[in-house]
């Protein structure tokens, strides 16, 4: 079944039944304050008897979506809604020059502003996801009395959450996005791209022209600089902040926006969140359950079926909807609307890191350390060399977008298999370990270089020796290290590796791995292993990395749990 048909058959299944078969459909061009015009299609119902009608407003800078407005503003036409469809500027047909992010702000206020007063309009609701979700966020709060509600799927306001993990970035996400959305068709070969130094000037040098949006990406490594903090970043953030109306925000475990998207929930005005929805499931950005070897019978991932409650009840009954949040507990196939409990309703899980008493099991120069409750007083270390011309490839992601295929909670490969990885595992838990919240990854550490970078990935392991990835991530050294940039080489610093929010269940029986390592390729850059700005860097070196544990160098992995009885693990 192809697109269309998939999107067709959403709307059949949805539940909610048509009640016109016959619909009107027209473009045009409103002007915007500074006289560029945007190209505008208008969808309306035909013989209802009304004369005013909810609209649903929706704006993209994907000229590939020229296909699936008409069938969207085929379907709501028939459902009883306006769908009024708008390509943002220097998009397909409208005018003005086609700069991501800058003009989403004032040209939707603008837009919003024609559309009140249009004779045919009742009520104004917004519905976007990802790019077309930004878009919404960006004038979410000055729509206030225009705009009764919005469905933003798949996106969030920290812009700077989506683009770096500690020093890291994202770069399977934003190289391939810009790529694709530079202003023209770059042929480039992607992974020669990603691995071009210096990264600054690789759209100069493989695209074909230069992209200067995206050299200001990839030289800003920190929330703190300038580029962040003041302009439209820094406004964007702080919308959330300021939003009156009701929200529906919809994502996914393994969607690339989840840690931009939380953020922007947790800082949302109460006004806006006492009548809001929060819903996470455990899908990629497209709705694709990604998660491999559990049931997800209700997983229920229509984003379809999820507009058409929302604003059912918020542009055609006009209620105001109490505020929630859902999210999929991953390993239990159910929905839980008190997954996200006050702190004092849960409690934290510590394994400690223990290369003491490793496993007897050693293949291919790997090293097997232990998981453990108890802190060990003995310290251990185990080491590797991270050659940076080698990287780990990125399989079972959270923030992949050129390769989709890696996302979710997938089958890892055996331990065993690289030099350059180390593997602990727990022993086998006595009771469900019910994980629901944020981890975190704090590890004692020692590199040769300046600066590197140290990777963490959390598994369950089945009975049967099958591991499934919960959560991973990164952080340089100089990001990450209680010392900050000035990390002096050889010595033992501590590292905090942040990960993103989870509800994932390990069962009675099943154990945890952790695989531990220096790269993340192509979901994070490849670390050169030199200190300085990643963008600019010429040149790389291999590095010889230690990591660890007991005695005065506790590394652990924390995690956010339920509270359960202290047996839950055999220790």
């Amino acid at each position: 079944m192809g697109k269309i048909e998939e999107l067709k058959e959403e709307y059949r299944k949805s539940g909610y039944e048509e009640i016109c078969r016959e619909y009107s459909r027209e473009e045009c061009f409103p002007a915007m304050r500074d006289g560029i015009r945007l190209h505008t299609f208008i969808f309306k119902p035909k013989g209802t008897g009304q004369e005013r009608f909810p609209v649903i407003l929706q704006r993209s800078c994907y000229p590939s979506h020229a296909e699936t407005l008409e069938i969207h503003g085929a379907e709501l036409s028939r459902r009883g809604y306006a769908f009024v469809f708008q390509f943002c500027r220097g998009i397909e047909a409208s005018q003005g020059e086609w700069v991501p992010n800058i003009y989403e702000r004032n040209d939707g206020i603008d837009t919003v502003k024609w559309l009140t007063g249009q004779s045919w309009v009742h009520c104004i609701g917004y519905w976007g996801c990802s790019y077309l979700a930004a878009a919404g966020w960006a004038m979410a709060d000055a729509v206030s009395g225009d705009v009764t509600s919005m469905a933003l799927t798949h996106y969030g306001t920290d812009r700077f959450k989506s683009a770096y993990e500690k020093g890291m970035f994202r770069q399977d996400v934003l190289t391939s996005w810009s790529m694709d959305n530079c202003g023209w068709e770059v042929r480039a070969d992607y992974d020669q791209v990603c691995r071009y130094m210096p990264q600054r000037e690789v759209d100069t040098a493989l695209w074909g022209g230069e992209v200067p949006w995206y050299r200001e990406y990839v030289c800003n490594t920190r929330k703190e600089e300038k580029y962040w903090q003041q302009g439209w970043w820094q406004q964007l953030d702080e919308i959330p902040k300021k939003v009156r109306i009701p929200l529906l925000i919809v994502e996914g475990w393994y969607d690339h926006h989840l840690g931009s998207a939380l953020e922007a929930w947790r800082k949302l005005n109460p006004e806006s969140k006492k009548h809001s929805r929060l819903i996470i499931g455990p899908w990629n950005h497209g709705f694709e359950v990604c998660v491999q070897e559990q049931r997800t019978e209700e997983a229920r991932n229509s984003e379809i079926r999820m507009i058409l409650e929302w604003f059912g009840q918020t542009l055609k009954k006009k209620e105001l909807p109490v505020g929630e949040v859902r999210a999929y507990q991953i390993g239990e196939d159910r929905w839980r609307s008190e997954a996200f409990q006050e702190a004092e309703e849960k409690e934290e899980t510590v394994f400690y890191l223990d290369f003491v008493h490793r496993r007897p099991e050693t293949e291919g120069g790997s090293f097997y350390g232990k998981l453990s409750l108890e802190e060990e007083e003995q310290e251990g270390s185990a080491s590797y060399e991270f050659d940076p011309e080698n990287p780990v490839k990125s399989w079972g992601s959270e923030s992949c977008l050129r390769t989709w295929g890696s996302i979710g909670s997938l089958l890892q490969p055996e331990p065993g298999q690289r030099e350059d990885v180390i593997t602990l595992f727990s022993d086998p838990m006595s009771r469900e370990l019910r994980i629901c919240g944020r981890m975190q990854a704090e590890l004692y550490i020692s590199s040769d270089c300046e600066d590197t970078a140290f990777t963490v990935k959390v598994m369950r392991v089945t009975p049967e020796g099958q591991a499934y990835n919960i959560r991973s991530s990164i952080a340089s050294v100089s990001h990450g290290s209680t010392q900050g940039e000035a990390y002096i080489p050889g010595t033992c610093t501590k590292i905090q590796i942040d990960m993103w929010d989870v509800c994932y269940t390990i069962k009675k029986g099943e154990r945890l791995r952790v695989d531990l390592s220096s790269s993340n390729y192509p979901e994070y850059h490849i670390h050169c292993n030199y200190r300085g700005t990643w963008g600019e860097q010429k040149r790389k070196k291999k590095a010889f990395q230690t990591v660890y544990s007991g005695g005065r160098t506790p590394s652990s992995i924390r995690m956010e749990t339920e509270r359960l009885q202290q047996d839950t693990v055999t220790h």
